[in-house]
């Protein structure tokens, strides 16, 4: 008997102690998630010295570029033409809420003023100025939220000593610990000097899954310093203590045709879904596979049904400015979203199962099928409607639709409905 209550003694007091360092998120964060998914549609910039070669922000690892010979890139970054107010101007005009943007990627520049290390915009180019500053100031000016892109991935720095094995959790030829403050270090910058930031976009956690990356450290420093900022870790895994949001790298929730996401598994947070406006990150000179107006908008509706967020990435020129093809493009989707903004904006998706036809999201007794490939037989098919349709009609001129509502779901018959060449939006109202 001594022996059994013991045992449950040690029990209970482990039980006690997992539920003490399980994260709660408090009130802030949980207003900012739930905004997070009401702004639907995000932009993403990936930026830095690694634009001047014009081949991808990967150059210095794809060259085997010498780190210490890459470095002289920041000599001659001098982007003039940056303009904070064009970029958010640009974003808005698309339709977007929100903007993530590299502060430092994987070749370790950082691309904000830091006194963590003089390998920034700030002290080691002729710029001399601090572009993230900027963007932060002229967002909270504009109302658009803004998140910084964090790399745990850096090539060239000595503590971190890429290409070394792991022992015991960490670099057998670096300084891990040396590491971990350097980053603690930045991000305590990145979520104190910089206004309104709600949120931290990590990646390269892949490149070391069996080293111990602290995430319980930082991931309840940055919670500390600002309950509200959310957090996301592009780690290609199921969601981990301390994160508030669920990214899917070029893949929508529960796909996997990029390889990426055979370890993922959707949680219960906000889900996110990254592509780029063509096959490039950063600034790639030859990359001219520019996605079409039909082909962003139908992936944001797609990400949408499946209840995520869209974030289309650009790669600015090494002068800071955005190339005029994303800027024409981009202003078509946001005429688009302009008139069909309603069924996007604050919508919830995944209620009703993606269909061939399309998916279906909704808002409050409002439901919005878009239908992105019209069925052969004259009418669409939306099963599992919970509620009494009142009414179907076309978001695009409120003309009225006949429908049929059976238990298995309800009919909507298209036989007199001209298709939309992007998205046939019809509104069904409930009860």
């Amino acid at each position: 008997m001594t022996k059994k209550l013991t045992l449950i003694a040690l029990l209970l007091y482990c039980a006690i102690a997992n539920a003490q360092t399980t994260y709660t998120p408090t009130a802030d964060n949980l207003e900012t998630r739930q905004h997070f998914q009401d702004m639907k549609f995000g932009l993403f910039i990936h930026w830095g010295i690694y634009s001047e070669m014009g081949a991808g922000e990967w150059v210095m690892h794809d060259r085997n570029i010498p780190y210490n010979n890459y470095k002289r890139l920041a000599d001659f970054f001098n982007p003039q033409s940056f303009n904070a107010k064009e970029w958010v101007q640009f974003a808005k005009r698309a339709g977007m809420k929100y903007i993530t943007i590299t502060s430092r990627h994987h070749d370790g520049f950082s691309m904000f003023g830091t006194k963590a290390s003089p390998y920034n915009i700030v002290d080691a180019t002729p710029y001399h100025k601090d572009p993230l500053m900027e963007l932060a100031q002229e967002c909270q000016k504009e109302g658009i939220e803004l998140h910084f892109y964090y790399s745990l991935l850096d090539w060239g720095r000595a503590d971190y000593a890429f290409g070394s094995p792991i022992v015991n959790g960490a670099p057998a030829n670096g300084d891990w610990d040396s590491y971990i403050k350097f980053m603690k270090d930045q991000l305590t910058e990145l979520i104190t000097k910089y206004p309104a930031v709600k949120g931290i976009w990590f990646d390269g956690y892949w490149e070391r899954t069996n080293a111990n990356w602290h995430l319980d450290e930082i991931y309840g420093l940055i919670h500390k310093l600002n309950p509200a900022v959310i957090i996301g870790n592009n780690h290609h895994e199921a969601v981990k203590d301390g994160e508030d949001f669920q990214m899917f790298e070029k893949d929508l929730p529960g796909g996997n045709t990029t390889g990426f996401s055979g370890k993922s598994r959707i949680g219960e947070l906000p889900l996110e879904t990254c592509e780029t406006i063509n096959n490039s990150w950063g600034f790639n000179i030859n990359d001219r596979s520019y996605k079409s107006v039909k082909q962003i908008v139908q992936y944001l509706v797609n990400a949408a049904g499946h209840n995520a967020n869209f974030l289309l990435n650009i790669g600015p020129m090494p002068n800071g400015k955005i190339q005029p093809e994303f800027a024409d493009t981009l202003a078509l989707v946001g005429d688009w979203m302009q008139k069909n903004g309603e069924s996007i904006y604050g919508t919830r998706g995944n209620f009703i199962a993606p269909q061939q036809w399309g998916v279906v999201t909704a808002k409050n007794n409002t439901l919005y099928a878009h239908v992105l490939n019209m069925p052969l037989q004259p009418y669409v098919f939306v099963p599992s409607v919970k509620g009494k349709v009142t009414k179907a009609t076309l978001l695009s001129d409120g003309s009225s639709i006949k429908y049929k509502q059976q238990p298995e779901g309800v009919f909507v018959y298209t036989d007199n409905v001209k298709p939309d060449g992007i998205d046939t939006i019809i509104e069904l109202t409930t009860n």
